[in-house]
């Protein structure tokens, strides 16, 4: 084999050459199957991917693909902290391997323009061809879709992790039942701070700590617990931004109130993620309102620390309209794109896809994802328990993950995994039960190029005034003010663009 993956320097820096040279135009083309017929020798492939380890991993399971698929996989794998740049400038230069995975949802959105101009392959149409890319969820590839076409595979992301997690032995010492509506949550968080629920006798604990993110901390989700829409929700037969519905309100009087009584932790604004999961882990706040996800890695640093204490997780929180619902990302984290600069011919393209359709089958997608039997994981009960040697599945497995296409929901005989620690278990079963209360942002799919040029920029002034509003520094009428400012400076154009393409899309 030919490639070597002793360097970050080396793989990380493609040039148009090297594309061309791996580019085989000259491998026999696909049926409309999916099928090649009879290649001379191993497809060659290129792949630029993103690497979130700190090593570049070692080829074993790469081997294994290559052989099972006949392909000849040349993989970048640039380094998260850099990925942007680095796909940026193989853009800018027209050496962009022949599957680019974008580093997520925003980088597909940055895109659109050179989609738009013909420099990336369409593949929907031919995706009916393939027995298991044709099992990718039609709405997930309906929000990468530009003007209503599909340019790219996707990997699957669970459509919302969002939840609760709290110290059970607390509520269980003051006799509190699992939470079940944003006013159950209040009273949690009261006596959490009041009634010294770890009983030594000082007043030294809080409710919910939270961290200065409106989205992925606990903001966003009790939102959804209030029904406010997520990003954006029709009124009157139009689309408007969250923030110009009532519920985002009362949503900014609810954590109003739990700053003004000390109830959350007084500085959420400027805390840091790291910050805020120390409160919880060292015993200083009861509550933990994000991913479901993170109850595995708080269990395993609280436990150390307190080797009695106990975990819980609940979703279906309801707020004053009595329905459950909680915000739900588009589906997918990376997308990836066949740039024509790289991939020459429709016979070529159809080969790689044809590559990503075995990718997908049972055997490749949980040979990329869990790893290999007796070696990265042993089965219990059927499911996958990975094996406790994190350096070991970190250099041999997770960087692999980076590759895959669909996920759980879509690869028929994705083998489950097992989870050791009962809390995590549970927190897995509703991250899955979320599917059924999902609140999704109807603009995933749509276009709005002043949104693209502005719209950070001028969320930066709502989340500064919903934080204002919050400690108390503005009242309903200054925030309504920093509402009409993003209007006047690009938020009617906004609105305007986004309708226009929501219109478009019904036709």
């Amino acid at each position: 084999m030919k490639k070597s993956h002793g360097s970050l320097l080396l793989v990380t820096t493609l040039t148009a050459s090297m594309v061309t040279a791996c580019a085989n135009p000259s491998s026999a083309p696909s049926d409309q199957s999916g099928n090649s017929s009879a290649p001379a020798g191993p497809a060659k492939i290129t792949i630029m991917a993103n690497l979130h380890t700190a090593e570049v991993p070692s080829d074993t399971i790469e081997k294994m693909v290559e052989e099972k698929t006949n392909t000849e996989l040349t993989i970048q794998w640039v380094p998260d902290g850099s990925y942007e740049e680095k796909l940026n400038a193989a853009f800018a230069t027209g050496s962009l391997p022949q599957a680019t995975y974008l580093k997520n949802q925003t980088s597909l959105l940055m895109f659109r323009d050179a989609i738009r101009g013909g420099q990336f392959w369409e593949i929907g149409p031919l995706l009916k061809d393939y027995p298991n890319l044709k099992n990718l969820d039609p709405n997930v590839l309906n929000n990468t879709s530009v003007d209503g076409k599909i340019y790219s595979l996707y990997q699957e992301r669970p459509l919302s992790r969002q939840g609760v997690i709290y110290r059970k032995d607390w509520a269980d010492a003051l006799g509190l039942p699992e939470p079940k509506t944003t006013e159950d949550l209040y009273q949690m968080m009261k006596a959490f701070k009041e009634k010294d629920p770890d009983k030594n006798g000082k007043n030294d604990t809080m409710g919910l700590t939270d961290r200065n993110d409106l989205v992925y901390g606990a903001f966003k989700t009790v939102a959804s617990y209030y029904g406010t829409p997520n990003g954006w929700g029709e009124k009157d037969g139009k689309l408007a931004p969250e923030f110009m519905f009532p519920q985002y309100l009362e949503t900014m009087k609810y954590f109003q109130r739990l700053h003004k009584e000390g109830l959350i932790n007084q500085d959420f604004p400027v805390t840091s993620k790291t910050d805020q999961q120390n409160l919880f882990i060292t015993g200083k706040a009861g509550m933990y309102i994000g991913s479901l996800s993170d109850s595995q890695s708080l269990y395993q640093k609280l436990i150390t620390v307190n080797p009695n204490m106990k975990l819980d997780v609940a979703n279906r929180i309801t707020g004053p309209e009595g329905k459950a619902g909680i915000w739900a990302i588009p589906g997918y984290g990376s997308a990836v794109l066949f740039p024509k600069s790289a991939v020459k011919t429709e016979a070529e393209l159809k080969q790689i896809l044809s590559f990503y359709d075995k990718l997908m089958g049972a055997e490749l997608g949980n040979l990329i994802y869990h790893g290999i039997e007796g070696k990265h994981f042993t089965l219990v009960e059927g499911k996958v328990s990975q094996v406790d040697d994190l350096k070991l599945t970190d250099r041999e497995i997770k960087p692999y993950q980076a590759l895959q296409v669909g996920g759980e929901n879509t690869i028929k005989g994705f083998k489950e995994s097992y989870f050791k620690i009962p809390v995590k278990d549970k927190a897995e079963k509703l991250v899955k039960d979320n599917n059924s209360i999902l609140i999704h942002d109807p603009t995933a799919p749509l276009d709005s190029k002043t949104y693209t040029e502005k719209g950070a920029r001028l969320q930066e002034g709502i989340k500064d005034a919903t934080y204002k509003f919050i400690l108390g520094a503005i009242d309903e009428a200054g925030f309504r003010s920093a509402v009409e400012k993003w209007q006047k400076e690009g938020g009617d154009k906004i609105i305007e663009e986004y309708n226009a393409s929501y219109q478009q899309s019904k036709k």
